[in-house]
């Protein structure tokens, strides 16, 4: 006789986490997750001075938007995964008293059929209330996070954020700003494209949001068996989806251009341009990139195909599925845009979350650096 399945078979297990001892004294926390098309991300961190310090982090694949692109819908196995790290994000929360946070979902929330289910449910089984939040919100606070990045020669700014299920560019002219201001221009965004307050403002030429990320780009040529020829696809069809986005009609000049790159793919690049045995944040973030550089990693990447991209350190086993659709997108940026060069940032939406919160309480000093 068979043995009978207990009736626990199959939930979703509730991980278990040491209490952290609580320090006296301390500024008040604050959390920022973001639920991706394929990762699920969670900073926990303290003001400090005009920046911030981070105590605690959560990032793991979760790949919600698995199957997406075939059925419209999350699929069990998607959400089942993503649960399991909401619950893990949840234990953090409460470890560490967290009582000001924001938690969003982006893209594959946003298109699934049953987005709106899936977040009720979230709510349901974990007690966190996740907004599905607007491309333009989206695009807004991965803006400001890559604020202490601009150069203070930069009059034409680019901020690329590569996700997972879509891709935000947002092109900011910054010629009416002061240099000293220019920063704190940026920073003020998260109010808005449009600052309120009167001070010099950065002036958004225009946005787009690209229903194109590493992971729906990547679906869309599936069939495709040749790497080769599926990453030229790839790369081709991400420049069409681009034709609209008004700055990229106009002959642009050189001068006083920069593009900032935030995303997964492009800190991998960078970590493999500089031959990272293992990732290093410190020698990534702010990083400098030329487009020869980049060619050439991905150049290599194409070199080792799919098999040699698995065994590479470098790469990870969560991003070497996403690699070369991110790549196809990164090359194809560059050759729209006048610039033999790119800043690399490690941060994006889960930052802007946070300088949005602290500076909308007031509890960051205002300053350059």
């Amino acid at each position: 006789m068979a043995p009978k399945r207990p009736e626990s078979a199959g939930a979703i297990p509730k991980p278990v986490e040491s209490p952290a001892l609580s320090l006296p004294d301390q500024p008040s926390l604050y959390a920022a997750l973001d639920l991706g098309t394929n990762s699920c991300r969670m900073l926990i961190a303290r003001p400090e001075g005009t920046q911030f310090k981070v105590v605690d982090s959560f990032s793991k694949s979760v790949q919600l938007g698995a199957g997406l692109e075939r059925s419209g819908k999350l699929s069990r196995a998607s959400i089942y995964r993503t649960i399991q790290a909401l619950r893990v994000c949840r234990q953090k929360l409460k470890r560490h008293r967290v009582t000001q946070m924001r938690l969003v979902a982006t893209e594959a929330c946003r298109r699934a059929s049953n987005g709106a289910d899936f977040m009720a449910r979230v709510e349901r089984e974990t007690g966190l209330r996740l907004d599905i939040i607007k491309p333009e919100e989206e695009a807004r606070l991965a803006v400001v996070s890559c604020a202490p990045l601009v150069s203070a020669g930069t009059e034409q700014l680019l901020v690329v954020d590569i996700g997972g299920g879509s891709t935000e560019l947002v092109w900011i002219d910054l010629r009416d700003v002061p240099q000293p201001e220019r920063r704190r221009a940026i920073m003020r965004m998260h109010l808005g494209f449009q600052c309120p307050d009167g001070r010099p403002g950065a002036r958004v030429v225009d946005w787009i949001s690209v229903p194109l990320g590493v992971a729906t780009l990547r679906d869309q040529f599936r069939d495709v068996e040749d790497d080769s020829a599926r990453f030229a696809l790839m790369s081709w069809f991400f420049e069409e989806n681009l034709a609209e986005f008004a700055p990229y009609k106009d002959e642009q000049t050189r001068e006083g251009f920069q593009i900032v790159g935030t995303s997964g793919t492009v800190t991998t690049v960078a970590a493999s341009h500089l031959g990272l045995k293992r990732y290093d944040r410190n020698k990534v973030d702010g990083l400098t990139m030329t487009s020869d550089e980049i060619d050439k990693v991905i150049r290599n990447y194409l070199a080792l195909g799919p098999a040699g991209r698995r065994r590479d350190p470098r790469i990870g086993q969560d991003r070497q599925a996403l690699i070369m659709s991110g790549a196809a997108i990164l090359q194809a940026l560059l050759r729209c845009w006048p610039t033999d060069r790119l800043s690399v940032a490690d941060r994006g939406l889960r930052e802007g979350m946070l300088y949005a919160q602290m500076a909308a309480d007031g509890v960051l000093m205002d300053g350059d650096d």
